[in-house]
């Protein structure tokens, strides 16, 4: 499991490299983002590191990654209790704007420790 989760983090340092070296998308505003995700810092943190173990990280993820997974819990496409019922209510610019504020933190990726 250890190795995964390091595997993972790796593999998304490299996405995020790729993307950042790409065209922006700015779908979304970074700092209406911000304010809209006052409503998720109880799991997830307004910094984008998750406050609850079964909640994941948000800092860092792809704009287009995000934006997906939101559009998908509105729809009903992905499931989650939590997450269905506050994506209804997020018209797709809310969902831009998250996208964008939390695809914006930096995240810094160290080795393991020994």
């Amino acid at each position: 499991m250890r190795a995964f989760a390091i595997a993972a983090l790796i593999a998304g340092a490299c996405g995020a490299v790729a993307i950042s070296s790409g065209p922006a998308l700015a779908a979304g505003d970074v700092k209406a983002g911000r304010q809209k995700a006052l409503q998720c810092q109880t799991c997830h943190g307004l910094d984008g590191q998750a406050k609850l173990p079964e909640a994941p990280n948000l800092a860092g993820q792809t704009e287009v990654y995000l934006g997906k997974a939101l559009k998908d819990y509105r729809s009903g496409a992905r499931r989650n209790d939590m997450m269905s019922v506050i994506a209804h209510a997020l018209s797709d610019q809310d969902i831009d704007n998250l996208a964008a504020y939390y695809a914006a933190i930096p995240v810094t990726v160290g080795a393991p420790p020994k």
